[in-house]
């Protein structure tokens, strides 16, 4: 390893080990101080109700699952779908590939059923390059990518929660949003970091977009 990435590493290193979010998801059990996050979300806007059917996207480690499934029993149910391996948490389903493949999809709406979820959760980022304008635009990608899956599979009158990054795209999204939902708001929560571009949209009462 060349120097500078082991003093990035080092710093990764020592910021986690100061966080206290960090610290509060290891003591709760939680797989992610992400975890938060949902947590101040729901605990603002209502967003998970007893025997609500999610699905969360992009899911791994599954700290955002752990939530949901906590928050949605009795009688919830929680699909996990991501690219990478999940490992096991008692109540949660998962599907390992890419929700935006048919297949993949094919197998989601086998298990919730076309039409009958919920909420749909996405808290995906793309892999950061470091470039303000780069990162913006993948995470309006992904984030597009989850808006279309939610209006094809949410109930009418669902929600959706995605994350963003900071930008004039991000705002031409929300507008996209605010054709589909009754409401669209925008939510910083406080486990977020000061110096992190992140936000989520928490979009709700989806209809039929006339």
């Amino acid at each position: 390893m060349s120097e500078k990435p082991r003093m990035a590493a080092n710093s990764w290193s020592r910021r986690q080990a100061r966080d206290p979010f960090v610290k509060k998801a290891n003591k709760a059990g939680y797989r992610s101080r992400s975890a938060w996050k949902l947590i101040e979300l729901d605990d603002k806007d209502h967003l998970i109700s007893a025997g609500d059917q999610i699905v969360d996207l992009g899911a791994a480690p599954g700290g955002w699952s752990q939530v949901a499934i906590q928050r949605s029993q009795p009688n919830g149910r929680v699909l996990a779908v991501d690219l990478r391996k999940i490992q096991p948490i008692t109540g949660l389903h998962t599907i390992e590939g890419d929700f935006t493949d048919q297949d993949v999809r094919n197998k989601i709406l086998k298990f919730v059923g076309s039409g009958q979820i919920d909420l749909v959760l996405s808290d995906m980022a793309p892999n950061i390059s470091g470039v303000r304008d780069t990162d913006q635009a993948r995470s309006v990608a992904l984030a597009r990518a989850s808006f279309k899956f939610a209006v094809e599979s949410l109930r009418l009158g669902g929600t959706f929660v995605v994350k963003l990054f900071q930008g004039s795209e991000a705002e031409i999204f929300r507008r996209e949003l605010e054709s589909f939902f009754q409401r669209c708001v925008v939510r910083k929560p406080g486990s977020s970091r000061a110096d992190s571009a992140e936000f989520y949209l928490v979009a709700r009462g989806m209809h039929n977009g006339e």
